[in-house]
């Protein structure tokens, strides 16, 4: 019997459609899902859908199950979370969480899946690539006990590495962005929210997520002597002006780069991919973490919603998208 799905794809920058697909019959060590809800990536999806993705770039970029080319045709996403509907016994039944594009039904490796805790809300559970993200920036950057801390940019990255650093003892966390409704996001997640202008200084690491020229300024000016910025912003094809003259040199200060395709060796050397993502869904047992998800719409509507949260007119720090029972 011929299996069939629908896909959210991107046709070109812009503008996206879904399409049918056809599934392949689930062979020995793979699942047949069925999705329940995936997230936007608002950030990272923001540049696909734009045709942003730099060229230098398209190869590093690639989503593990991404069908097509950058900037498109392309289907594109990694957020998908969904009940395992056949498979071995023991995943039959079973949520679980996926790096998969927009799919209302899907066929991957076993190993591509990972189960979620029963502590832990399927409609949570989408956040999971994200907060992977945030653990290993946490993993990379180090921070102490007593540390004074900056998150600049309250994005979907910044605030859930800001959540996470909420569990520190002793540290001094600050949320900083140009947008006064992020307060009441910092609020949620348990920690000081400050516009970039009113920022506390003499910041023993400060964490960039804004994507801004702005924002990497401002996040130098907030360190003490020595100290660190852990840069994670991904810029596409924009350049980026830095201002290290100054006193860039002579308070001998740190720019630091972490990606989430590497766990890097010299801090982690036992720690896998799988651990990593394991340990971002154990992490989401933790309800505070809803505030990231500010919106929500059924999967049908992706291709009127796109543009609305690429132009802003939805804002959005992570967007759930909702598949109904027939999916």
């Amino acid at each position: 019997m011929k299996r069939t799905a629908r896909a959210f794809w991107l046709n070109s920058p812009g503008e996206g459609e879904i399409r049918e697909v056809t599934l392949p019959a689930p062979s020995e060590g793979e699942v047949l899902v069925r999705a329940l809800y995936s997230g936007v990536s608002r950030g990272t999806e923001t540049l696909v859908f734009r045709g942003q993705v730099p060229e230098s770039q398209h190869a590093a970029m690639r989503a593990p199950f991404q069908e097509g080319d950058f900037p498109a045709p392309v289907k594109y996403g990694y957020l998908s979370v969904g009940e395992v509907e056949e498979g071995p016994a023991d995943l039959v039944g079973r949520t679980v969480f996926c790096l998969y594009p927009h799919q209302t039904r899907y066929v991957v490796p076993v190993t591509a899946v990972t189960p979620v805790p029963g502590n832990v809300p399927a409609e949570r559970a989408i956040l999971a690539g994200t907060l992977e993200t945030a653990v290993n920036a946490l993993w990379d950057a180090a921070p102490l006990v007593g540390d004074r801390i900056a998150v600049v940019g309250g994005g979907m990255i910044g605030c859930s590495v800001a959540a996470l650093l909420a569990r520190f003892p002793g540290v001094r966390v600050q949320l900083v962005d140009a947008d006064p409704a992020r307060a009441r996001v910092a609020k949620a997640l348990g920690v000081d929210f400050a516009l970039p202008q009113e920022a506390l200084g003499e910041c023993d690491l400060v964490v960039h997520a804004s994507a801004t020229e702005q924002g990497l300024a401002r996040s130098l000016e907030l360190l003490t002597p020595e100290g660190t910025v852990l840069e994670l912003s991904w810029y596409g094809d924009r350049q980026v002006s830095l201002p290290l003259g100054e006193a860039f040199h002579s308070r001998r200060l740190v720019i630091r780069s972490s990606q989430v395709g590497t766990v890097s060796p010299a801090r982690r050397s036992s720690r896998t991919y799988a651990d990593r993502l394991a340990l971002a869904l154990e992490l989401l047992a933790d309800p505070a973490l809803d505030a990231l998800v500010t919106g929500e719409s059924a999967f049908e509507e992706l291709p009127r919603v796109m543009p609305r949260l690429t132009s802003g007119e939805i804002p959005a720090l992570c967007h759930r998208v909702r598949y109904g029972k027939s999916a």
